[in-house]
């Protein structure tokens, strides 16, 4: 074991293949080389929300006006399995879930390290031997008398990472806790990068949650070194990142930039998007949003957002990539079925007309759906040449918070039971719950969470006018809990109580916190084998 490096978990079998001493060296060299830039960054965070509570607005940086205006500079030329991605598939890493997802018929399955998958260490560590075994096909299995195999064209497979806030608290190196980026992208990239090569493909990425250009910059750093330390060319990499903050709006020509070589594209994260629009507006009333539902793709702030995308991607010749839509498959009700795959057809219509080349879905019964529209109305590998020449999208368009829809009885008692739900199956292990026909990960439980704390902390009232105070949610909550274990397989009675507490502490606070997994991830470690610290919260 490396010197100052301490894993707190017993590891068990093929996990040790993992968490091996030289990728303990390797972890150790990217967190002593940039945990300190990270900290600095995420500082940097806390001080823009500030200007923000005090009622600066959000802008296009004037220190980087002039790689906006400079048309010469390009990205990366798509690298291996990378030239189409008209339909990509996302999802966890257990092991069924990536067979499905690779042999979906789907372009690319973007693994997921962060908001679909709850973070014990069992789950990360056991994930990465999927996507190991994966890669060397080496991952077929018998279930209850199924077999699971692999097929002889599967997708291509992009891995998502956590975001630079989340920590990897399992692993601590010099008595700091690992950043759990480093961690997810470090295991990945040691074990696989060379192999991956030799297959013809590469090691190729999804980032979330940045806010800012220099974040970008220190995930082109980490490329570079890791690439040098294990001797792989410089510029094997790709990275597409998710624009899922209201700060990244206003930097997509930066992050571009910053990634320029190892750039693959911008992914329209939807759902964090929204959450992020409340949040980081917090304490705007004029930014206060209708039902969830009432916030669509065609709402002023998210329409801008999309075509500035499209437009700063095909300038700078990468992929302009649509977002997620959370319908699921209603079994045994082919009307309501239909409804709902009507709005996925409807949903991937808009994005390959707007001149994305993508998409994301969250269910390989959807694929064929996805699919045959984007064929239908992309005939090329991607859409490149559509540079929405037309597009003017002003900061004033971006914070554009006029939205029709109305707060609905529904709407509080919808929120209530998706946060409770999700918050009791995350800290049960499962990061990612069917409900109500839609998938629900991490980020609509955030929109959730921090629409019922917006709503209460500006006073907002129903469309009957009967007002939304602390207590009047809280009583909604309390309801909203009796039908959490009907709603969600293997939730314990204890897991839903510290939800409840969760949620009515959120809605009761001065501020939302910043995210719900940073706050609920200690009752994660009785997961993995460590203490109940229920005095986290």
């Amino acid at each position: 074991m490396p010197h100052g490096i301490q894993v707190h978990v017993q590891l068990k079998g093929a996990q040790s293949e993992i968490l091996t001493p030289p990728a303990l060296v390797f972890l150790t060299a990217l967190h002593r080389t940039f945990n300190s830039t990270r900290l600095s960054l995420l500082d940097a965070r806390d001080t823009a929300q500030q200007r923000l509570d005090s009622g600066e607005q959000l802008n296009f940086p004037t220190e980087t006006a002039h790689i906006r205006a400079d048309p010469s500079w390009v990205c990366a030329h798509p690298a291996p399995g990378l030239e189409d991605r008209r339909v990509e598939i996302t999802g966890p890493t257990d092991r069924k879930m990536v067979i499905n997802a690779l042999n979906s018929g789907a372009k690319t399955f973007m693994a997921d390290f962060e908001d679909s998958n709850s973070p014990t260490f069992q789950n990360m560590i056991n994930g990465q031997v999927n996507l190991r075994d994966a890669i060397r096909r080496q991952i077929d299995f018998e279930q209850g008398g199924k077999a699971y195999k692999l097929s002889e064209s599967p997708a291509t497979l992009i891995v998502r990472p956590r975001g630079w806030h989340l920590d990897e608290p399992r692993l601590t190196i010099d008595h700091q806790p690992m950043s759990g980026s480093l961690f997810d992208f470090g295991l990945y990239f040691f074990h696989n990068a060379a192999e991956l090569l030799k297959r013809g493909s590469g090691p190729y990425f999804y980032l979330p949650k940045m806010e800012h250009y220099l974040e970008a910059r220190l995930w082109n750093d980490v490329f570079n070194f890791a690439q040098t330390y294990l001797h792989i060319p410089i510029g094997t990499i790709r990275a597409t990142v998710l624009i899922e903050t209201l700060p990244a709006a206003f930097q997509m020509e930066e992050i571009l930039f910053e990634l320029r070589y190892h750039s693959s594209g911008l992914n329209c994260g939807r759902w964090d998007y929204i959450f992020s629009f409340i949040k980081k507006r917090r304490f705007d009333k004029a930014a206060v949003l209708p039902d969830r539902k009432d916030v669509t793709m065609e709402s002023g702030f998210m329409d801008a957002y999309v075509r500035l995308l499209i437009q700063t991607c095909h300038r700078r010749r990468v992929a302009a990539m649509g977002g997620m839509s959370a319908q699921i498959p209603i079994k045994g009700d082919d009307k309501a079925n239909e409804v709902a795959m009507a709005k996925v057809r409807a949903d991937k219509l808009r994005e390959v007309t707007a001149g994305h080349d993508g998409t994301w879905i969250a269910h390989p019964l959807i694929n064929k759906i996805a699919m045959d529209v984007f064929n239908e109305h992309m005939l090329g590998a991607n859409q490149y040449h559509v540079r929405r020449e037309d597009v003017v999208v002003t900061a004033a368009n971006l914070l554009n918070s006029k939205v029709a829809g109305k707060i609905t009885a529904d709407g509080v008692k919808g929120n209530a039971s998706a946060a409770l739900a999700y918050c009791a199956a995350w800290i049960s292990g499962n990061g990612c719950i069917p409900l109500n026909f839609l998938m629900e990960d991490a980020a609509t439980a955030e929109i959730a969470r921090v629409q019922l704390w917006q709503w209460v902390y500006h006073r907002a009232r129903l469309d009957t006018g009967h007002p939304i105070t602390a207590a009047y949610v809280e009583n909604v909550l309390k309801e909203a809990a009796k039908d959490v274990k009907s709603l969600v397989t293997g939730v314990k009675e204890a897991e839903i109580e510290v939800a409840v507490d969760y949620m009515i502490s959120q809605v009761k606070a001065d501020r939302p916190s910043d995210f719900l997994t940073s706050d609920l991830m200690p009752y994660l470690e009785r997961l993995d084998g460590g203490k109940w610290i229920k005095s986290s919260l």
